[in-house]
């Protein structure tokens, strides 16, 4: 038989129409969930068994275990789900990404799917033409699910005829009848393809086919599951390599979770896989040793019994999973500076959608610590001069992070932005550069209030009592506006509480008219020189700058809202 380049390069195709219509399908079902699935992993208690459950149901409609454990990842950093939460959702992952090879076995090999794919994606091809974004998605879904299945149909066309060509893959043979050692190799071969490929999912229909073309024996292609298992624990241990330390032990509780499945199942391998044959035969499946035809079906149960087992076994040591890790990976964080980055660090998320949501987190952070920033101002305008330089010192750095962090944020955006966006995503990605510069503005005024405190303390001006407590009073009005603002940037744009926003900026403007008359009449009658007057003026009226900056995003979220 001539197998050349051409037929390896058409191999390679077909796998890559496979991964193709994979990420697709994979892609536009969680646009079609929508917020809904990422509302449930949030929600989620540390009711271990109600984890399980909603990692299972997640991943089978995603279909795909690595989207759900690099959401799970970047949850777990964002401080939405613990650590103990995460490793339940993981587990249920793991027994979701069976419902694949279910899918693969009994549609790509019991039924011609590639007869009915290409109609079926003739017909739902004006769906990715319309305007109307829920079609649009769920034309891409069904083109994505039609593509999966004609790259499975040229995955079987493009393998070679091993059955009368044996000759071509004769040294594998050597190495599949060794027993342990052939389960070994074969399992390294099968984590090295899945870190390859990046697809536990495309591995695992590669397995199914050599099966079903008779390249390897069941309990071999079991072998290669096996190794798929520690391979896909990669993608979230890479997604986890910047983000914090709580979101490293998660990624790693995914690898220890299926590393230790992997050896107590070979530690019973022959047994395990005897008893998987004996439930084939029960369940009508066929014997898988003596039927070829048995082995694709044979294999995705091998699969979810294997996850469903170690489920069931490692549920009950969660908490001791999660001392494990946190062992291996110590706390180093450093949380003396208020701004940085937390959620955005592992970068974009599978759709835009998911990594606007993560912007989003980012974006309403960003928030909290301006407004803790305006906090230690506020702290300053009575603090001793002793103490004041070095708290002045840390609010100039604390600027200078704040303005590094909106150049993140913004080039973050602009990376989502670059990727193909409905008209709602881009109108959201505008509303959130106009967020982050208003906030910016916000640490901006805050650092300009304690540069006029700083020229008070140099020039050793004193302001009386009665101007004291008037800023204090306008301080209290400004933290009341940015309590608002940043309840408002936590509700995921959809509950925005516009009314008391303009009451609390009314109330700046207002009192700031009060100051500034009253602040003419003192000047005229000598209670305070004019130097003393000029700080005091630029003091409330970077206060009411503040105000007009916390309504400018009340509005840009209360626009987000309406779409």
């Amino acid at each position: 038989m001539n197998y050349g380049l051409f037929d390896f390069l058409k191999l390679i195709g077909s796998l890559g129409v496979f991964l193709f219509g994979m990420k697709l399908m994979s892609e536009a079902l969680q646009k079609v969930a929508g917020t809904k699935m990422r509302q449930i992993l949030s929600a989620m208690t540390s009711n271990r068994l109600k984890g399980v459950i909603t990692g299972i149901l997640i991943t089978a409609i995603i279909q795909s275990s690595s989207a759900t454990t690099v959401m799970v990842v970047s949850f777990v950093n964002a401080g939405l789900l613990n650590l103990i939460e995460s490793i339940g959702v993981i587990m249920g992952a793991n027994v979701g990404t069976t419902a694949t090879a279910w899918l693969i076995s009994i549609l790509g090999f019991k039924i011609s799917m590639a007869e009915i794919s290409l109609p079926m994606i003739g017909l739902c091809l004006p769906l990715l033409f319309s305007t109307n974004r829920s079609r649009k998605n769920w034309g891409e879904l069904i083109i994505g699910f039609g593509l999966l299945f004609i790259g499975l149909e040229f995955l079987k066309a493009s393998m070679p005829d091993l059955q009368n060509n044996p000759e071509i893959f004769e040294f594998l043979r050597e190495y599949t009848d060794m027993g342990y050692p052939s389960y070994f190799l074969f399992l390294f071969i099968g984590t090295v393809l899945t870190i390859l490929i990046q697809s536990s999912s495309a591995t695992m229909a590669l397995t199914l086919v050599m099966c079903a073309n008779g390249w390897i024996s069941f309990e071999i292609a079991a072998s290669m599951v096996l190794g798929e298992n520690i391979g896909t624990t990669v993608t979230a241990n890479l997604a986890a390599m910047v983000a914090n330390t709580t979101a490293k032990r998660a990624a790693l509780a995914h690898f220890v979770f299926n590393f230790f499945g992997v050896v107590w199942v070979l530690a019973i391998f022959p047994f395990f896989l005897d008893w998987i044959e004996h439930l084939c035969i029960v369940l009508g499946i066929g014997n898988p040793a003596t039927d070829v035809g048995a082995v694709p079906m044979a294999l995705s149960l091998f699969h979810t019994v294997f996850n469903i087992s170690n489920v069931l076994l490692l549920i009950w040591f969660t908490k001791f999973i999660a001392r494990v890790v946190s062992r291996l990976i110590p706390m180093r964080e450093n949380n003396n500076d208020a701004f940085t980055l937390k959620h955005i660090k592992i970068g974009l998320l599978s759709t835009p959608e998911a990594s606007l949501f993560q912007a989003q987190e980012e974006i309403a952070l960003y928030a909290k610590n301006t407004q803790e920033m305006f906090h230690q101002v506020t702290a300053c305008l009575e603090m001793p001069v002793k103490d004041f330089d070095k708290a002045f010192e840390h609010l100039v750095k604390l600027e200078d992070e704040s303005d590094k962090i909106e150049i993140e944020i913004a080039h973050y955006l602009t990376k989502v932005s670059e990727s193909k966006q409905s008209t709602e995503n881009s109108q959201r990605i505008r509303a959130m550069f106009k967020i982050v510069s208003e906030i910016e503005s916000i640490a901006d005024s805050s650092l300009n209030i304690a540069k006029a405190i700083h020229r008070r303390n140099e020039q050793k001006a004193v302001f009386p009592e009665e101007l004291t407590g008037k800023l204090k009073h306008m301080f209290s009005l400004v933290e009341d506006t940015l309590n608002t603002l940043c309840r408002n940037l936590a509700m995921e744009y959809k509950e925005v509480n516009d009314k008391k926003a303009y009451e609390t900026e009314q109330a700046i403007n207002d009192y700031r008219t009060i100051l500034k008359q009253e602040h003419l009449i003192a000047i005229e009658e000598k209670r305070y020189d004019y130097a003393t007057g000029i700080l005091y003026n630029d003091i409330f009226a970077e206060c009411e700058k503040i105000g007009d900056y916390a309504i400018n995003v009340t509005q840009a979220i209360k626009e987000i809202g309406k779409q």
